[in-house]
Formats: C-alpha cells, structure tokens, sequence
C-alpha cells in the first residue's frame, strides 16, 4: 500500500450512504447536543449567578459542565455536519485537532473528579478545616494542574499519533478515534503511542482507585453518623458525583477496554456514541435532579426570566 501520509484530508465513517438516514443522524445528534449543552449551560449559569453555590464543590461542578460543553464540542457538530452536506471527509488539521482536545478534555475530566472526590473527602473528615483547606486559591491550584497535565499529555498524544505513517486515509469511525488511527500504520513506529494509552489507562486507573478508596471510607464515616438527617445530607452531595464517575469509567470501557471488532463498524460507531455523548448529556440531570441547591438556584433565573419577560 502506498504512503498517504501526505495527504491532507482523512474520510471518516458515514452512519448510513441512504439520504433519510443521514437527515435522521443529523436530527438525533442535534437534539442530543443542544439537551447537553442546555443543561451544561444551566450548571454553569446558576453557579455564576447565586452567591449561594460560590463554594468549591459548586466550583468544581461548573468547571466540570465547561469540560463536558468542550468534550461534546470536538466531534459531534463535525459528525452533524458530516451527515447534513453528506461530505465525509476532514482536514489533515481537523483531524489532528480532535485528537489532542479530545484527549484533554478527558484526562481534565478525570482530574477535576479525582479533585471533587478529596473535596468531598475533606468535607466529611475535616468539617472545622473544610474552608482552610479548600481555599479559593487551593481549588484554582488544583485544577490548574489537572489541566496543565491533561494539556501536556494530550500534546504528547497528537504528536506520537500523527508521527507515525499512514498506509489509509480512511477512518472506521464517525471521528478521529486514536485506536481507528493505529489500525492505519504502515509499520510498527505506533508503538509509542500505544505506550502513552498505557500509561494514560495507568492514570486513570490511580484515579480511580483513589476515588474508590476515598468514598469507601466517606460511606464508612457517614454510616457511624447517629442522624439519619445528617447522612442523607452528607450522602445528598457524595452520590451524585460517585454516579457521575461511575459513568465515565463504564463509558471509558467501552472505548479502549473492548475488543477489537473490525467486522463490526457499526457496533464501534454504537460504542463511541456511548462514551462520547452519553456521560456529558447525563451529568447535569444527575446533579441537577439529586442537588436541591441546584435546582432552587435555578428555579429563581427561571422565575426571574419570566417576571422580566412579562414586565418587558
């Protein structure tokens, strides 16, 4: 097979070559992302405008719905305008593009819950401290960091990918997956980058289990709590967010922990949809639906929009 790696577009993988379906796609994924990103902007709306939710666990939660707004961001309008011009291809860049904030925007998303979990952790175990320990400055340091690693790490991502040469310009997924990209190599010079997914899987996997080991021993603390009041309140705060990370592992799964199943392109298609919209879309109702403080908070820019609507 000749050398492609000059070229400057990649072809992507179309969800159906019938025209109805391709309006179909392009309606699904319209209403899936406009319901993400509403509910997305509504977390970060009602944070920034009650004095009430300027606290870090509220903090970290919008920064967690600005993360979720720029992971959906990075395939699916590309993926909607695929099936809307019935143009399946993608700049050599855009491709390139999608690698590196796809994977920041996920390695950030991993840290911030890792940072929300010792939040929580410093919450239940060090109430008296929780204000001098979780400091404005704190918080902003914390995430800076998760974000300078995840911006380091996806650049060694992007280069280690696009290093490597292309035997096929075609991509058996709706975007530039970084497993779809290695099935293209002409050679084994892909081998870093399948060593930088080890040590991206190592990670996460430390964060997960740091998750794991910090809200065993929450439950373990909230248990011995003689209120019942007082473990529904802590409990209130802690469950959302261990549902939150439980449907990033279980969608992250899906996505690399798989086999590989190169006769099915339409079950990897029904994989990457899951992990790449389903947690983004899911994560304000989950706050939202179990956060009282949210949904009063958003309650009162609803009631004030109409009291305005009506007086105008």
């Amino acid at each position: 097979m000749s050398n492609l790696t000059s070229m400057f577009t990649f072809l992507l993988l179309e969800f159906s070559d019938v025209r109805e379906l391709q309006i179909l796609h392009f309606l699904v994924f319209l209403v899936l992302y406009l319901m993400a990103i509403t509910g997305n902007l509504f977390i970060i709306i009602a944070v920034a405008l009650d004095h009430h939710l300027h606290t870090p666990m509220y903090f970290f939660l919008m920064n967690l719905a600005v993360l979720d707004i720029g992971s959906l961001s990075v395939m699916v309008p590309k993926s909607m305008a695929m099936s809307l011009m019935n143009d399946s291809s993608i700049s050599y860049s855009g491709c390139v593009a999608q690698v590196f904030f796809y994977i920041f925007f996920a390695m950030s998303n991993f840290a911030l819950l890792t940072i929300m979990a010792h939040d929580r952790n410093v919450a239940i175990f060090n109430p008296l401290e929780y204000e001098r320990i979780m400091h404005k400055g704190a918080c902003l340091q914390m995430v800076a960091i998760g974000e300078m690693i995840s911006f380091l790490y996806a650049i060694l991502h992007a280069y280690s990918t696009f290093a490597i040469s292309f035997c096929s310009h075609s991509v058996h997924q709706f975007f530039c997956e970084i497993p779809q990209l290695l099935k293209l190599s002409c050679s084994d010079s892909y081998l870093g980058e399948v060593g930088l997914l080890v040590l991206g899987f190592s990670l996460a996997l430390g964060c997960f289990i740091f998750i794991i080991v910090t809200y065993m021993q929450i439950f373990a603390t909230v248990l011995r709590i003689p209120s019942v009041q007082s473990q529904k309140k802590a409990l209130s705060t802690c469950v959302p967010h261990l549902i939150v990370v439980s449907v990033f592992i279980v969608s992250g799964l899906f996505a690399y922990v798989r086999p590989s199943l190169d006769a099915s392109s339409g079950l990897d298609i029904g994989f990457a949809v899951i992990y790449t919209i389903v947690p983004p879309m899911l994560n304000p109702f989950i706050y939202s639906m179990r956060n009282k403080d949210i949904k009063a908070a958003l309650w009162k820019i609803l009631t004030y929009g109409a009291l305005l609507k009506n007086h105008v």
